[in-house]
């Protein structure tokens, strides 16, 4: 912890960073990590977030819950960043039931990233279609505070580019078409 502690104060000391951001798997994979010590270090190095990835609602134990709300009490706020994974997560209900248990433990989803191209992972990507389907039934069906942005996130510097569902399209892919009636006015 000294050493993260050391870390963090010399990252606050660079004049452009406004907010530290932490990614790691510790409070699924090893909640016990994330103890009231760590917890009151990484509190005076606020403003900070703390992005986690639960990836099914299974991973949503009693202990994984805990650490979650350890980090909340200390008033650092913590982010879901899925991956959409062919087999695990790759459909409506579960993804539903991720999102609904992540909100039930105050955990904010905030990302979920269409699987990498990384050698050794073919197996677990799901096509970019079945991602936009499902996040098309969650944007009809679920509380806007449970829903992740869809992204796919590029190699190199190229940054992450939305997949968001074609709502909006004239036509969509299921058939129905959506008209819109230029005359009608908003108050």
């Amino acid at each position: 912890e000294r050493m993260l502690d050391w870390f963090l104060g010399a990252l606050q000391a660079v004049p452009h960073v406004e907010v530290l951001r932490i990614g790691s798997r510790a409070p699924v994979t090893l909640p016990m990590r994330i103890t009231p010590e760590l917890c009151a270090m990484l509190k005076r190095h606020r403003p900070l977030w703390f992005n986690t990835q639960f990836n099914h609602v299974r991973e949503i134990t009693p202990e994984s819950a805990a650490a979650c709300e350890r980090l909340l009490t200390a008033g650092i706020p913590v982010s879901n960043q899925s991956v959409l994974l062919k087999g695990v997560n790759d459909d409506y209900e579960t993804m539903r039931d991720l999102l609904y248990g992540l909100e039930r433990i105050s955990v904010r989803p905030y990302y979920l990233f269409q699987c990498d191209p990384v050698r050794g992972t073919d197996h677990f990507r799901a096509e970019i279609w079945t991602g936009m389907e499902i996040m098309e039934k969650l944007w009809r069906t679920i509380s806007g505070l449970c829903l992740p942005r869809y992204v796919l996130d590029c190699p190199g510097d190229r940054g992450k580019i939305p997949l968001q569902p074609f709502s909006l399209l004239p036509e969509r892919r299921d058939g129905n078409k959506h008209s819109f009636d230029k005359s009608a006015q908003m108050d």
